[in-house]
């Protein structure tokens, strides 16, 4: 597979002439969907999830699928009847080629006194996993590791002591929006000192085989 990073949370996957995004949030470049054969979404936060932008791929691609759980395949659905599909922890499925393995239910506690939502992780090709806003733990190896390194969710302990329980052969980093380019370094010497070799961080654009 070819991955590509997007801003944000959001990356795309290419593999034997069909492409699969994740998570086209608010966060992510407005044509971040355009092209999917396939789309994956985690949450229904805004920054994962911007119905604009996912109406626009599945309209600009009528054999395009989109799989989701319900809090965000309601908001679809009716629209394009026959091509959102629901799944949950322990599901599997094919999209555009691509096998995919759902992992995780909720999203991560971001304050005692919020409501926590719902949140699914996809595995993909049984190599790349990308956990949306949870620290979950697939149970089984990863390759590819999506971290997410910011949120008002997570502190950089959790990120390495997730990283090392994990232990991918390596971590690209996600959800980093929310990181000047200042602090950047920092979390780079840091997960990079205590999480071990493998860790890396790709920008907006750029791209590497997995």
């Amino acid at each position: 597979m070819k991955l590509t990073k997007k801003l944000h949370s959001c990356v795309q996957l290419e593999k034997d002439g069909h492409t699969l995004v994740i998570d086209p949030g608010t966060f992510s470049e407005p044509d971040a969907g355009l092209g999917a054969d396939a789309l994956l979404v985690t949450h229904e936060h805004p920054d994962h999830f911007e119905e604009g932008r996912l109406r626009a791929a599945l309209e600009a691609n009528p054999a395009a699928r989109l799989w989701t759980l319900r809090s965000v395949a309601d908001r679809l659905a009716a629209a394009f009847p026959g091509r959102v599909h629901t799944v949950g922890d322990g599901d599997t499925f094919t999209a555009a080629g691509f096998e995919v393995q759902v992992h995780g239910e909720l999203h991560a506690v971001i304050h005692p006194d919020l409501p926590r939502v719902t949140n699914i992780g996809f595995f993909v090709e049984d190599s790349l996993f990308h956990p949306g806003d949870a620290l979950t733990l697939p149970g089984r190896p990863v390759d590819t590791l999506m971290l997410p390194v910011h949120a008002p969710w997570n502190k950089v302990a959790e990120v390495v002591d997730y990283l090392r329980e994990v232990k991918p052969r390596r971590a690209v980093d996600i959800h980093d929006a929310y990181l000047s380019d200042l602090a950047r370094p920092i979390y780079d010497g840091v997960i990079g000192a205590l999480a071990g070799p493998g860790h890396e961080r790709l920008a907006a654009g750029d791209a590497t085989d997995l």
